[in-house]
């Protein structure tokens, strides 16, 4: 709103401490209605700046010398600024002045309904009667970028830019995408066959530049968080039943081992696996061991045992939140704190992910992207629940259940949930979908006194 100024020449021989009231009044100036809350900004060249605001009949009142210059300007949201015809001469034989200003209704807008919906009642975000959403990954700027199909994944697939209302970009990928990551800055990627895609969206167009799937893999994927000086990253190889956790520092170039993640028993049977093949394997794998320097055991347990449905991949997944950073190993129950040096600060047992079978516990972990905040997830025949993990105590706070059955790729962001769901044996295409997590169970950014 353009403020409006008026200036009061005072002519008067009263005395320079001498006050006069000046009363204004703001009303409409075509329906002739008093406005309340209207901001009344004055100054003075003796006094300093103040505001006041009208009161339910449009008034209020200002106490002003009377030898000076006097500055107005009002300030509404619904209002243009006011128009005053005649300028005021105080006269020295009154001690209230009246001034009447008349502003205008600036032209209304319509918007669109907006409907806002509890907590644990799901909100579509996406939707589409074309394209079906494989996967999503949030943009810096707040956007989304999605990975989506017409009708089968396994054909053809295209990026959409979409800002919450509507799309504002796409691309059709000569690759099938496969999956949306981010890396350890938090920028998405889309993973095809061949190649891994990087994304940065400009002007409501997307700029992509492709790499090597393979240095992909194995240059960036494995960084799993960064400090200042510092990076976290683990040798982890979904075909060894055991890893380590590294961090190398950038001024010194040096490595450090910081934690090593392993299940002994899988580990057993890994190697075991050796003594049951037959003698052309065996010969094989001997073979190996002379090349490679990778023990034969190792190389018959990655080509065979990993086959078999006694294998599983480990989840010991760590995560960074203020100043500290975490390490869950499920293989020894304890869950480790880190300091953004390296430095082991404390620990303390968990056990959430015990019996599986009667908790629905599905290795799987789920950091809020903005709270930092971090949630355990269980899944009993397709029915997802929610329970969030205190960091300082160990505990599990209380279950909230997602509304949908079999929902995919859940996300958190800003203690609200994300998946994608289509209702069984319907016609309509996979939606992205939004459910607020109750106040009970929501989050704010941890103070200094929480980790």
């Amino acid at each position: 709103m353009k403020p409006l100024a008026f200036f009061i020449a005072i002519v008067s021989t009263l005395s320079v401490n001498s006050q006069i009231t000046l009363r204004v009044t703001v009303i409409d100036r075509q329906t002739k209605d008093a406005l309340s809350h209207v901001g009344i900004y004055y100054k003075t060249k003796k006094l300093q700046s103040k505001t006041f605001f009208t009161n339910r009949n449009g008034i209020v009142h200002i106490s002003i010398p009377t030898d000076d210059t006097l500055s107005i300007e009002t300030e509404h949201f619904a209002y243009e600024p006011w128009e005053i015809n005649n300028p005021f001469v105080f006269n020295a034989n009154r001690d209230t002045v009246d001034l009447l200003i008349r502003m205008r209704f600036m032209k209304s807008t319509s918007i669109d309904e907006v409907v806002v919906k509890p907590a644990g009642v799901p909100d579509t975000v996406f939707q589409s009667q074309r394209v079906s959403v494989l996967d999503f990954e949030f943009l810096p700027n707040g956007k989304m970028l999605l990975l989506a199909y017409p009708k089968n994944p396994r054909k053809n697939t295209e990026l959409l830019v979409y800002d919450g209302y509507e799309v504002k970009g796409e691309i059709q990928l000569e690759e099938k995408g496969q999956e949306l990551v981010r890396d350890f800055r938090g920028n998405p990627h889309v993973v095809t066959e061949r190649s891994v895609y990087g994304f940065q969206e400009k002007d409501n167009r997307i700029q992509m530049a492709g790499l090597s799937k393979e240095y992909f893999m194995t240059y960036v994927a494995p960084i799993v968080d960064t400090t200042v000086s510092k990076y976290f990253f683990s040798n982890f190889n979904p075909l060894y039943p055991a890893f380590e956790y590294f961090t190398f520092d950038l001024l010194d170039s040096a490595y450090r081992k910081i934690a090593k993640i392993e299940d002994q028993l899988m580990m057993e049977l890994y190697r075991s696996e050796y003594k049951w093949v037959d003698i052309r394997t065996k010969l094989w794998a001997r073979e190996k061991e002379q090349e490679t320097g990778i023990d034969k055991e190792i190389w018959v347990g990655a080509n065979y045992f990993t086959q078999s449905i006694y294998y599983k991949e480990l989840y010991a997944p760590m995560f960074e939140r203020n100043d500290s950073v975490f390490v869950f190993d499920h293989y020894k129950n304890w869950m480790y704190r880190y300091s953004k040096q390296g430095d082991l600060l404390d620990s303390l047992p968990i056990y959430y992910h015990l019996q599986p079978k009667q908790t629905g516990w599905k290795k799987l972990l789920i950091q809020d992207q903005t709270t930092g905040q971090i949630y355990v997830v269980f899944d009993r025949a397709g029915w997802v629940s929610l329970r969030r993990y205190d960091v300082a105590t160990g505990k599990l706070e209380a279950s909230t259940p997602l509304y949908f059955r079999y929902p995919e790729n859940i996300q958190i962001r800003s203690n609200v949930v994300y998946y994608t769901y289509r209702p069984f044996e319907t016609a309509q295409k996979k939606f992205l979908y939004k459910e607020v997590l109750p106040l009970k169970f929501a989050t704010v950014l941890v103070n200094n006194g929480d980790w």
